[in-house]
């Protein structure tokens, strides 16, 4: 683990855009209980998570249609809380960085390490932006 001096300004870079920590499994747990969208950001220290998946995210939540809610965990750092995080990933493999989104605590979204490295910040936050206007629109009776 590193120290946590290293790790505010990668964590302060998702919460100044809204995004809550959630540091424990509880607060996993609470999270994805709330009704409609979320989206969960397995954050990192690694180069990919800085240059592309965190400006990425910033960038995706300008756009109109936006989760009703945006959490995150720190692989690495908070365990308990990326371990939770991971379980409603329906079998996927574990990585980081990586993106979901879920509705109503089900996943419907998962941007996994393997598209965050190959891709640029702008070509993520267009594929963020594409998956929230297909997940997180609201639908009229």
């Amino acid at each position: 683990m590193y120290p946590e001096i290293m790790l505010i300004p990668m964590r302060e870079e998702l919460t100044r855009a809204g995004i809550k920590e959630a540091r424990t499994a509880l607060d996993v747990d609470k999270a994805l209980a709330q009704p409609g969208t979320t989206m969960l950001v397995v954050n990192s220290i690694c180069g990919c998570a800085a240059g592309k998946m965190r400006p990425g995210v910033r960038l995706a939540l300008q756009n109109a249609v936006v989760p009703d809610q945006s959490i995150a965990v720190f692989a690495g750092q908070d365990r308990d809380a990326t371990e939770r995080a991971r379980s409603y990933f329906d079998g996927n493999p574990p990585t980081s960085p990586a993106i979901a989104l879920l509705r109503d605590g089900k996943l419907v979204y998962l941007m996994q390490r393997s598209s965050i490295e190959v891709s640029t910040a702008p070509a993520i936050a267009e594929e963020l932006a594409r998956a929230f206007n297909e997940f997180c629109a609201k639908t009229t009776a």
